[in-house]
């Protein structure tokens, strides 16, 4: 046997906080691992960039708030600073509208999200529906209605026709805060407490190498990556539904997993940092909040640590995402500062900095902040890839209990696969030693 195989109990694919969680609890537990990542960096869909004034500044999730209890832990654990995001004063709804207008528009659109998610997922009345179906037979006005579609498209950053009802009242409901999930953000980055995660792991960690084959069988797992082969008891594949059915499995996995995997779709999402040397909307009593009601998915709000970072982010998501990734970064650049102008006066084209990422397409991660499943009919498809084919376990943030499709929902879901392969492994590695 070529002396190049190594042998671990668990390989973990991918260093998003799902995998790094579940790193640190193996570690925690003596449970030896290997950790795969194909980028040059841990963290997925969080990352931290160099802006053009030469700031670090997060290009990928950033935010959290107080309903985040894993993620709010961490942070604190590691002694992050939590910066406050700004929301004082007046929400800008674009085409303008008064600001009681405005309010009772926003209050209809979350009554209409709330009267959604009153509806169990399983009800035969809603089978085969999808989110845009449902919306178009609700008799809430049509600037109502624009609204609510924004707020999905911009959340869950795919066209609401692709959305089974069922799917994102599940989904929905599973995100339980309270408070504004803006809440706060970090000043040292996201991206800087996945790299004190990754720091814990050692040469457990391996960046820049990509799975080519996850080979499975009674025995075991062997992963084989371009450098070399790695056997292990256990496999855990820490990737977003979409990525992980890319994946070389042999033999192929079992038809009902293979299927259920490929019933998900990613979203799209470009987000901007657009850079000022001052807060002219707080001047102006506005809190930098701006929702376009004829651009569903675009959206913009304050993101300035202190008085020598200010800052807006704004998102675009969904179908919107996809017309604006075709534009090239000049035009957008300029389609951006337009609308910043039409909504906040034209101080928005004072531009400091421009700083774009565009995660449509994304090669490791898909294109947003999650996947979604876009079958109708795959009312099973979570709980199938949960159960998955041991050895071979899957985790993501899209498959946990709360916050899918957050950094806190990546936490849970690779705490619980950890656990889950310890709880397992108890019995029967023991039995096989």
């Amino acid at each position: 046997m070529s002396s190049s195989i190594e042998r671990t109990d668990v390989v973990i694919v991918g260093a998003g906080f799902t995998g790094l969680s579940a790193a640190l609890d193996f570690q925690r537990a003596g449970v030896d691992f290997l950790v795969l990542e194909a980028r040059d960096r841990v963290g997925g869909r969080v990352e931290a960039v160099r802006n053009g004034l030469g700031e670090l500044i997060d290009s990928g999730g950033q935010f959290l708030c107080q309903d985040m209890p894993e993620l709010m832990a961490l942070a604190k654990a590691r002694g992050k600073t939590f910066v406050e995001t700004y929301i004082e004063g007046e929400f800008i709804t674009h085409p303008w509208m008064s600001v009681e207008e405005a309010e009772r528009t926003y209050q209809v659109a979350m009554a209409i999200r709330e009267r959604m998610n009153r509806i169990e997922p399983d009800d035969p009345s809603i089978a085969g529906l999808t989110v845009a179906t449902w919306l178009k037979r609700q008799k809430d006005t049509t600037d109502a209605k624009a609204a609510f579609r924004s707020m999905i498209e911009g959340l869950w950053c795919l066209a609401l026709d692709k959305v089974p009802l069922w799917y994102l009242i599940d989904n929905d409901r599973r995100i339980t805060n309270e408070v504004f999930e803006l809440q706060y953000f970090l000043r040292e980055t996201m991206q800087s407490l996945a790299d004190d995660l990754a720091a814990d792991l050692g040469d457990r960690l391996r960046l820049n190498e990509p799975v080519a084959r996850v080979e499975h069988g009674p025995q075991g797992v062997r992963i084989v990556s371009a450098r070399g082969v790695i056997e292990a008891r256990a496999a855990l594949i820490a990737l977003p539904p979409a990525t992980a059915a890319k994946l070389d499995f042999v033999p192929a996995l079992p038809a009902a997993l293979a299927g259920a995997l490929g019933v998900w779709e990613s979203g799209a999402v470009i987000k901007i940092l657009v850079r000022y040397a001052k807060p002219f909307w707080r001047e102006r009593t506005l809190s930098g909040m701006v929702m376009w009601r004829d651009q569903p998915g675009l959206f913009a709000c304050d993101a300035s640590k202190d008085a020598d970072h200010v800052a807006l982010v704004v998102f675009v998501g969904g179908p919107l995402a996809l017309r604006w990734h075709a534009l090239g970064e000049a035009a957008l650049q300029a389609e951006i500062t337009a609308r910043l102008v039409q909504a906040l006066g034209p101080q928005a084209a004072d531009i400091v900095d421009f700083s774009v990422r565009d995660w449509t397409h994304d090669r490791w991660s898909g294109g947003a902040y999650s996947d979604l499943v876009t079958d109708v009919t795959a009312r099973d498809a979570e709980r199938v890839i949960l159960a998955g084919a041991p050895p071979v376990h899957f985790a993501c943030s899209e498959l946990s209990p709360s916050f899918p499709g957050y950094v806190e929902g990546a936490i849970v879901a690779g705490r619980i696969a950890a656990q889950k392969i310890i709880d397992g492994a108890s019995a029967s590695w023991t039995s096989r030693a």
